[in-house]
């Protein structure tokens, strides 16, 4: 598997990582059960945040022991001074370490840049725990191509490591990411399966590892087996074939740009309409010709998305501009009720 520089940071790793937002669904012993499979593998980079509930815990526990064995990176929402540095003691504790190697100013948005590299901004506390050695390199996490642009364009100097969405169907930050490696920023791939939509996982792993603009995958991984197969898809280094090329080309055509990637940004909805799982059964439909197991989980909502009033405050949180609404409307349409 290659093997990745970790820009101006010094420190390397194998281009698969682990991301850690599945272990919410997971718990302790599962937890340590994942931990031993890197281990195993020698896959070291593993990426989790104060947002993710339990994840930052349960991998604290799983860590115990061997935690210098691992590249241990998280993130936090919050913009000002006080509110970042107690999420770094937070952080620290759950995760039962004197250090975090990359802490990540989690999806910054545009508006608040001036917040969080003012005078009282969350910058600021990244800079002091980082003299403390509490944590060592600073990274940030974004949605928008346009916090890259604003984040390299005017604060490159200050971190060094960018998360972006980068998948078969989301590669329009190619040539930003590109930029971020010229600038000593290492490049770390999020929803390499674009929210669970792509199914051929040996496909999108290794469209991304030939990119040539990331440096590290992050899967969410809440199995053993989903290490497995991840690994054994890494291990295949070669050339796209013109097989897979032209696969490739079948899934963006299939999936076009409309699609949720269950980031879960757009919650919560104003009527308590579970909008990413309404997207996911409904799909089952469309995608699989599983009616009768799609219509089940459809009928097991709290809320049923026809109660939907258009409010429009979902649209307005998520990151992708998604028309929400109207996608809801052919849910609905598509499953009948």
């Amino acid at each position: 598997m290659k093997t990745a520089i970790l820009g101006k940071t010094g420190l390397s790793c194998p281009v698969l990582g682990f991301g850690g937002i599945p272990l919410q669904r997971a718990d302790a012993e599962n937890t340590v059960k994942l931990v031993d499979k890197l281990e195993e593998y020698g896959l070291t980079y593993i990426d989790t945040a104060r947002g993710y509930t339990v994840s930052e815990s349960y991998l604290g526990a799983a860590l115990e022991g061997r935690r210098d064995k691992f590249i241990l990176a998280t993130k936090s929402m919050a913009r000002t001074y006080d509110a970042m540095k107690k999420d770094i003691e937070t952080s620290l504790g759950n995760l039962r370490t004197d250090h975090i190697d990359l802490y990540q100013i989690h999806n910054i948005p545009v508006d608040a840049f001036e917040t969080v590299f003012g005078e009282d901004g969350a910058y600021k506390a990244l800079l002091e725990a980082k003299a403390e050695g509490k944590i060592k390199h600073i990274g940030f996490t974004a949605h928008k191509i346009e916090a890259v642009e604003k984040m390299i364009n005017e604060y490159a100097d200050k971190v060094e490591s960018v998360m972006f969405p980068y998948s078969i169907v989301e590669n329009q930050g190619a040539e930003l990411l590109s930029k971020c490696r010229v600038l000593g920023i290492f490049t770390i791939a999020m929803k390499p399966m674009a929210g669970g939509n792509i199914d051929d996982w040996k496909l999108a792993m290794r469209y991304i590892a030939n990119s040539g603009v990331i440096d590290v995958i992050i899967p969410g991984m809440g199995d053993p087996v989903e290490i497995d197969r991840n690994y054994e898809a890494l291990k295949d280094d070669s050339p796209l074939s013109a097989e897979e090329l032209e696969a490739i080309e079948k899934i963006r055509k299939d999936l076009g740009s409309h699609f949720c990637r269950r980031c879960g940004y757009c919650a919560p909805c104003t009527v308590g309409i579970d909008i990413p799982s309404a997207f996911l059964f409904s799909n089952y439909k469309r995608k699989y010709g599983l009616s009768d197991w799609a219509a089940g989980r459809w009928a097991s909502l709290k809320v049923n998305p026809a109660e939907c009033v258009e409010c429009g405050v979902c649209e307005e949180r998520c990151p992708y501009e998604l028309p929400i609404r109207q996608m809801l409307k052919d849910a609905v349409e598509l499953m009948g009720k």
